[in-house]
């Protein structure tokens, strides 16, 4: 599928919604920055898996997990996604927990030129010379940060390409987006509740220890980290994965925002230049998909009034 091609709507709103979702997730996972990383990340797969896999059972009963597995190699490929997905939970919550938002944010800013170099790369989308100049700038701006840091923004880096492969694995594989999730957590749920088992008895564990209040926050936390990756594995099947990597920059934008002036972290000027180009990338890109939206529109409505003739 080309840049050009008719987007589905859908799919976009759901990409959409899964960004923002991710935008503000910081300050929640903030409430929780008491519990130990390792726990919150095991929580997430263990009450994820418990909500979808109970959705689909009243949905679907039993028969549901025959028929998502039944494509050639998904079984394999949800393996792989699985484990990118936990990796990518496990940096960005320890980065939450302990003061890196903003760094953690701009592993996603990084995140769209991944998606957009593997569309290009792997799916061979195929962009113009306007998106070029546009992925060029945010390049600039990444390693222009990377520079004032004074070594590899590894967070970053480790951040954006986890999830970036993630995103590619889910695009390819033959399951529908709920399926592969409940998939992804039952691969990962006898690892994170041995994890939790074993916390309990080094006498470690948090939960049930007598606080409700953070009981609450990881069991609701597993809802809210199905919502937003099945409405992102929903959108990155029905759109350009280079438009994916467009809207990425929703998250980032947000979590940005939320570690400045809600969380309080530092953000300097030379900060300010690096993450200026990158918005600068990002409105040459949308101002270039809505003119090319808009044309299509136009081409759309004069085949329509045209006559149709008899052949």
């Amino acid at each position: 599928m080309t840049p050009s091609a008719p987007v589905d709507r859908r799919g976009l709103l759901a990409a959409i919604s899964a960004f923002v979702l991710w935008g503000v997730f910081p300050l929640y996972w903030y409430l929780l920055k008491a519990v130990p990383a390792m726990q919150i990340i095991a929580h997430r797969v263990i009450w994820c898996g418990v909500f979808v896999v109970g959705y689909l059972l009243i949905r679907d009963g039993s028969s549901w997990l025959g028929r998502a597995l039944s494509g050639a190699k998904v079984g394999r490929m949800l393996l792989v996604s699985s484990v990118l997905i936990s990796i990518n939970w496990g940096i960005y919550i320890w980065a939450v927990t302990n003061g890196r938002v903003v760094e953690a944010s701009l592993g996603y800013f990084i995140n769209p030129l991944v998606n957009v170099l593997l569309g290009v790369v792997v799916l061979h989308e195929r962009l113009n010379k306007t998106q070029w100049t546009a992925v060029a700038i945010a390049a600039a701006g990444v390693l222009w940060l990377a520079l004032v840091h004074g070594e590899p923004p590894w967070i970053a880096l480790a951040l954006a390409c986890s999830f970036g492969v993630y995103g590619l694995i889910r695009k390819l594989v033959a399951v529908d987006s709920v399926p592969g999730l409940a998939i992804e957590s039952l691969i990962l749920f006898p690892v994170a509740l041995g994890w939790l088992l074993w916390t309990e008895w080094q006498g470690l564990g948090v939960f049930a220890g007598g606080d409700l209040r953070t009981d609450a926050l990881l069991i609701v936390g597993g809802a809210l980290t199905a919502l937003p990756l099945i409405g992102f594995a929903y959108g990155a099947r029905r759109i350009p994965y280079s438009l994916i990597g467009l809207l990425q920059y929703i998250g980032p934008s947000l979590q940005l925002l939320c570690g400045i002036f809600i969380l309080g972290e530092s953000f300097d000027v030379t900060q300010a230049v690096g993450f200026g180009c990158i918005w600068a990338a990002l409105a040459l890109y949308a101002a270039d998909g809505w003119r090319r939206g808009q044309k299509a529109a136009r081409v759309v409505a004069v085949d329509a009034a045209a006559p149709s003739v008899e052949r």
